[in-house]
């Protein structure tokens, strides 16, 4: 049987932001940490866990001990001796960002390297969260390996969520990226996908196309489309949820990660799927309103209590 904590697994960067001249704001951000830290904010006294990798040099050893004082454990994630993490910086035109990244060696590649420390981390949790870039990074026998876990912890009792989250860049072809999604996807209960990356993908025409594909294979499915509303998918009916307008963004960087975290606090809390939509779009316009992945947590917990 389950038990009460969530986990999420994947890969947490160095983020520089918030340039002025030479000098940048240093944070630590990645997708499947900025949803877990908005499900973290949101879940009371839930147990939250980090499962990757990570290096020993200092800024590995800074991550960990951020996390730790935000209440967030790294399970039996192995730390690799010469390793060190990924680094990404946040550049922006107005509030739109674009990123360059230093990950091609980053220690989260091998967050799959010890099996069974993998599933000891995933075991009786209440939520297994991941995504497509947690599959990218990682090679093709890790990415079974994990997949393996994560089935594992499903059987056991545990809702897996899944961000399809495509990045091109980081998979040597649109086929793999493909079929490792579509496996991906046959050991998840809730797919939070984003249309504009399934258009890129899987050539859906519409949302409603996204929403009605993922419905054959996933019982609950969330498709986000930045502004535009939301689109529920539940046993073959379709639910549109409108978006929460933000006149003046100023860092749109992880807002639907933290879409994602507000709609899994929901529905971990027993909120109906259209509730949880509309907790979790508030949850994203407070998001676009802070500079860098990260809200405050008395910020997400405001928006998501509004």
């Amino acid at each position: 049987m389950a038990g009460n904590g969530v986990v999420s697994l994947g890969e947490c960067m160095i983020e520089l932001s918030g340039q002025a001249g030479p000098n940048w704001r240093m944070g630590f951000a990645g997708d499947t940490f900025n949803t877990l830290w908005a499900l973290h904010a949101l879940s009371g006294d839930r147990p939250a866990t980090y499962v990757s990798a990570f290096g020993d040099d200092p800024f590995s050893q800074g991550q960990i001990a951020f996390f730790a004082e935000n209440g967030i454990g790294i399970g039996g994630s192995p730390v690799i001796p010469g390793a060190r993490p990924g680094l990404y910086a946040i550049t922006l035109t107005g509030a739109e960002r674009s990123f360059t990244y230093w990950r091609g060696d980053a220690a989260a590649r091998q967050l799959a390297s010890d099996p069974a420390a993998l599933a000891k981390s995933l075991k009786n949790q209440a939520l297994v969260y991941f995504s497509g870039i947690t599959l990218a990074i990682l090679d093709d026998a890790a990415r079974k390996t994990l997949l393996k876990a994560v089935a594992k912890a499903r059987a056991a009792g545990s809702l897996v969520a899944f961000d399809p989250n495509y990045r091109p860049r980081l998979w040597r072809s649109h086929e793999e990226a493909q079929a490792a999604i579509l496996d991906a996807l046959a050991v998840t209960d809730i797919a939070l996908p984003t249309f504009p990356d399934e258009q890129m993908l899987f050539g859906d025409a519409a949302p409603q196309v996204t929403a009605q594909r993922l419905g054959k294979l996933v019982g609950e499915v969330v498709v986000k489309n930045g502004e535009e509303p939301a689109l529920i998918a539940e046993n073959d009916t379709l639910q549109s949820i409108p978006a929460v307008h933000v006149a003046a963004p100023v860092d749109t960087t992880g807002a639907g990660d933290s879409f994602n975290g507000g709609y899994l606090a929901a529905r971990l809390a027993g909120h109906a799927l259209a509730e949880a939509a509309l907790r979790a779009h508030r949850v994203a316009a407070a998001v676009v309103q802070v500079r860098g992945a990260l809200a405050p947590f008395e910020t997400l917990r405001k928006a998501f209590d509004d």
